[in-house]
């Protein structure tokens, strides 16, 4: 049998993460390596891999239901290889070192066990709870593997550059730096999202890293509304990221 398809096999490396293709990730495993993978991510599998659901906390279910914002996990083990993908996205693998991460769990495909992650808030001046209002910091030593909506934009922030990002757009940033969620308008015109230009709430960074965005504004508000007035605007419904727009798929 012949065909171009066969150009697609997997790929040999001795390296415990692998992205065999832009939107699908390889992770080796060896018997004492467990690795944490979004529910549901696994594509296929070769070897001996035992997949079960990932304890949480009582301190991690509460800060779930308060927040919106954790991860949903099973925990891989055994010996053999683990495919992972989600929607087709861009998969983008990050060593985290002494500089933490702050991620939005929802892009969040799979990470080593030795990380740490705990829900932080974001600063807003006006107290907005929307997109952006809560994050996940991981920290300690190892992998984790990011998804994107298309290719991202990798931008440094020095002391000299701050940058600014439209609230659904970030994925990432390193944890040292200062954030701020805010929108560019009065505070006296604070329930209009820019007027007419359909742009809303941003996270500002400041200080000495970088932030990751993607090239789409996949997920709204959460549980927003669709459509016109403070509904809408203030992130009220049943039509939002941890509602109907479960998995970051907004249609």
């Amino acid at each position: 049998m012949q065909s171009p398809l066969f150009n697609h096999a997997e790929q040999q490396s001795q390296e415990r993460y692998v992205v065999q293709n832009p939107q699908l990730l390889r992770v080796s495993l060896t018997g004492h390596d467990d690795v944490l993978a979004r529910k549901g991510a696994m594509v296929a599998y070769q070897g001996l891999v035992d997949f079960d659901g990932e304890y949480q906390s009582s301190s991690q279910r509460q800060a779930r239901a308060r927040t919106g914002e954790g991860l949903d996990l099973m925990r891989c083990s055994g010996q053999g290889t683990v495919y992972f993908a989600n929607l087709a996205q861009y998969i983008h693998v990050i060593e985290v070192e002494q500089e933490g991460l702050t991620v939005d769990s929802s892009y969040v495909l799979a990470l080593d066990t030795s990380l740490h992650t705990e829900v932080i808030a974001v600063d807003s001046q006006y107290g907005v709870s929307g997109t952006g209002k809560y994050q996940l910091n991981i920290t300690g030593r190892g992998k984790v593997a990011l998804m994107t909506s298309g290719q991202p934009l990798m931008l440094q922030v020095t002391p000299e550059k701050y940058v600014s990002a439209d609230a659904d757009a970030i994925v990432a940033w390193s944890t040292s730096l200062r954030v701020q969620m805010q929108a560019q308008t009065h505070s006296a015109s604070v329930r209009s999202r820019r007027g007419s230009t359909g742009e809303g709430w941003e996270l500002s960074f400041l200080g000495q890293g970088f932030a990751l965005v993607q090239p789409s504004e996949v997920m709204p508000p959460q549980n927003a509304a669709i459509g016109q007035g403070a509904a809408a605007q203030f992130g009220v419904g049943q039509h939002g990221a941890h509602a109907q727009n479960q998995n970051n798929a907004w249609n």
